[in-house]
């Protein structure tokens, strides 16, 4: 069996975590990492039997590994990705790919240049309660009504030590989790959006917007911000109403009953970072050139550019 080398970039929490999805996949070899803090790089690199790399391109050319994962923080996200796109292997970038649209297009761009395959781990959309739901969906080709609630704190993401960059544009730090949604589960193009509750980010406290797609579908986006709230998503055609709250779960209503029926499932879910299995599944998917379920980077942007015109921070075409 062949073995798929696979490199990291960054040493926190979230890089932990895809090591962990990653090693437990027969034909996985992790073959290094380099992350900025060197003494938690050490622990990763312990942890699963691999060397430490001082730069990129070190690791590259010791490693010829064929895919890498980077998760460093947004304000890091353009240099790194300007010099993971300069060698020739499959990257995985953790969310989101920089710290605005703006951000995000310049390495859209940069991608592009260097003709890099480029995911994005966007994980709910590889959520167990996703997929799921998704399947349940196609029983009927009738328009969907999608609703999102989200919830975000600033204050919050300051005292856990966010840049006040990364806090001023925390919808594409953290709603764009939710947001995506929208991106995965409404089909077609984006028709117009209204918007309910516009942002006022001297005064942050509600943002509601409706979407229509071409489709037919209709999505309601309602968040609460600085004040207490759940994430959930909900989706009803004629058949089901689905409810993921949290949304690492889910309910199911069908035409003619009044209660919601829980669904049992996957035990990756709770083995692993809840989607984070199945994304590493499909990253080998890519590299042995199968159908995969991962976000290009122009998925990603899609998503970024709905979250800049739900806030008001782009033109709605």
């Amino acid at each position: 069996m062949k073995k798929w080398k696979v490199a990291i970039v960054g040493a926190g929490y979230m890089a932990q975590e895809h090591a962990k999805a990653l090693s437990s996949i027969d034909g996985v070899e992790l073959v290094g990492v380099c992350g900025r803090t060197r003494q938690r790089a050490d622990v990763l690199a312990h942890a699963h039997g691999m060397p430490v790399y001082q730069s990129i391109s070190e690791m590259f050319a010791d490693t010829q590994a064929d895919a890498v994962v980077v998760t460093v923080n947004e304000l890091s996200m353009p240099d790194v990705c300007t010099e993971s796109f300069r060698f020739p292997w499959v990257c995985l970038l953790e969310k989101p790919v920089g710290v605005n649209l703006q951000v995000a297009r310049q390495i859209l761009q940069e991608s592009r240049r260097a003709g890099t395959r480029a995911f994005v781990a966007l994980n709910r959309r590889s959520y167990s309660a996703a997929r799921q739901a998704l399947r349940e969906l196609t029983a009927d080709d009738g328009p969907r009504l999608i609703s999102v609630l989200d919830q975000e704190d600033q204050d919050a993401a300051r005292a856990a030590g966010q840049p006040e960059e990364v806090v001023r544009n925390w919808m594409y730090a953290n709603s764009i989790h939710l947001i995506d949604y929208f991106s995965f589960m409404a089909r077609g193009d984006i028709v117009s959006i209204e918007h309910g509750a516009p942002w006022t980010p001297e005064s942050p406290r509600f943002v509601a917007a409706t979407i229509r797609f071409s489709s037919g579908d209709v999505g309601v986006y309602q968040a609460v911000w600085n004040a207490p709230g759940p994430w959930s998503v909900t989706v009803t055609n004629r058949k089901v109403r689905l409810e993921m709250r949290p949304v690492e779960r889910l309910a199911i209503q069908r035409q003619g009953e009044r209660r919601l029926t829980e669904i049992e499932l996957e035990s990756a879910d709770t083995e692993y970072k809840p989607g984070l299995r199945y994304q590493a599944e499909q990253l080998i998917a890519v590299l042995e050139g199968r159908k995969a379920g991962l976000a290009t980077l122009d998925d990603a942007m899609r998503s970024m550019e709905l979250c800049a015109k739900i806030y008001g921070l782009a033109p709605v075409s």
